[in-house]
C-alpha cells in the first residue's frame, strides 16, 4: 500500500524494476532505492479576482539525498502526488548518470495556469512557496521551473524565501531572471537539449534532416521573440504564454525526412 499512485508513477516503477533486474539489485534494497524520502502536500488558498476563494493542492517530493535535492515545480491540471514522485525519481537518476552530487526532487500544483490572471498566478505562487519554506533551502532542496512555470514564478519564489530570511537568497531557485542572478541561456536550454537529441537520434538512425535545422532555428527564434514581447507587454491575452514560458520551441514542428515524417508534438 502506498500513497503514490497513477500512470506516471507506475511507469517509473516499471522502469526501475526493469533496470534493477538487469543490474541484479537485491530485493531488500529495491524499495529503499525507489521510494521517496519525503513528500509534502499543502493546501494553497487564494482570493480570485471575482472575490471568491479557491483552494489548490500543492506537492513537493524529495527522493534520494546524495546531497541537496534539486528539481522543478510544475503547474498543471493533471498534477498529482504520484506524478510528482515519479518526476523526483527520474531527477535522481539524471543527477546520478552525470555524476552531480544532488538527490532528485520535484514539486507542483494541481492548477491550470491558463485559467488564472497574472495577479492570481502571483498570489498562488507566493502562497505555495510560503508553505514550502520549512522543507526547502540552498543546502536542502533547490527549486527550478518546469512545465507551466517560468522565470517570473521563480522570481516570486525567491522573493518570498528571501523576505522570510531577511536577506536575498538567490541560490534557492534556478531558472530565475538573469537580472536576479540567473544564467544566460537557461530559458532556451531545454529546447536546445531536445534539438541536440533529435540530431543525435537522426545520425544514429541514418535519417537525413533535409534542412530541418534551419526551419527549427526560424521557429525557435519566432517563439523566443513572441514570448519576450508578451512578457514585456504584459497583455492579458498572452497570459498563457507567460505561464508556459519554458515550452519547448520545436514542439509541434514537423519535418519531412527521406519520405518519412518526423513530428515533435506536445
Amino acid at each position: 500500500m502506498t500513497v503514490y499512485t497513477g500512470p506516471v508513477f507506475e511507469m517509473a516503477v516499471k522502469q526501475f524494476e526493469l533496470t534493477a533486474n538487469y543490474l541484479g539489485i537485491p530485493d531488500d534494497v529495491r524499495t529503499r532505492l525507489l521510494m521517496p524520502k519525503r513528500s509534502v502536500t499543502v493546501s494553497c488558498p487564494i482570493y480570485r479576482d471575482d472575490g471568491t476563494t479557491a483552494v489548490f493542492e500543492g506537492y513537493r517530493v524529495q527522493h534520494l539525498t546524495l546531497g541537496p535535492t534539486k528539481g522543478g515545480t510544475r503547474f498543471g491540471p493533471t498534477v498529482d502526488l504520484g506524478e510528482v514522485a515519479a518526476l523526483a525519481i527520474w531527477m535522481s537518476w539524471k543527477c546520478a548518470l552525470v555524476g552531480l552530487p544532488y538527490g532528485g526532487a520535484k514539486g507542483g500544483i494541481n492548477v491550470d495556469p491558463y485559467s488564472l490572471s497574472n495577479r492570481e498566478l502571483q498570489t498562488l505562487s507566493r502562497r505555495y512557496m510560503l508553505d514550502m519554506i520549512p522543507f526547502v533551502g540552498p543546502h536542502t532542496d533547490v527549486i527550478a521551473p518546469d512545465v507551466g512555470t517560468n522565470e517570473q514564478i521563480m522570481a516570486w519564489f525567491m522573493d518570498i524565501y528571501s523576505m522570510y530570511h531577511g536577506q536575498t537568497v538567490t541560490e534557492i531557485v534556478t531558472g530565475k531572471p538573469v537580472s536576479a542572478g540567473g544564467t544566460l541561456g537557461r530559458r532556451e536550454a531545454t529546447g536546445r537539449g531536445v534539438a541536440h537529441l533529435v540530431r543525435r537520434a537522426a545520425d544514429e538512425l541514418k535519417i537525413p534532416l533535409n534542412g530541418a535545422d534551419r526551419r527549427c532555428s526560424r521557429l525557435w527564434k519566432y517563439r523566443f521573440d513572441h514570448r519576450t514581447r508578451a512578457t514585456q507587454q504584459g497583455s492579458e491575452s498572452d497570459r498563457g504564454q507567460r505561464s508556459h514560458g519554458r515550452a519547448l520551441s520545436i514542439w509541434g514542428a514537423r519535418y519531412t525526412t527521406a519520405g518519412r515524417t518526423c513530428c515533435l508534438a506536445r
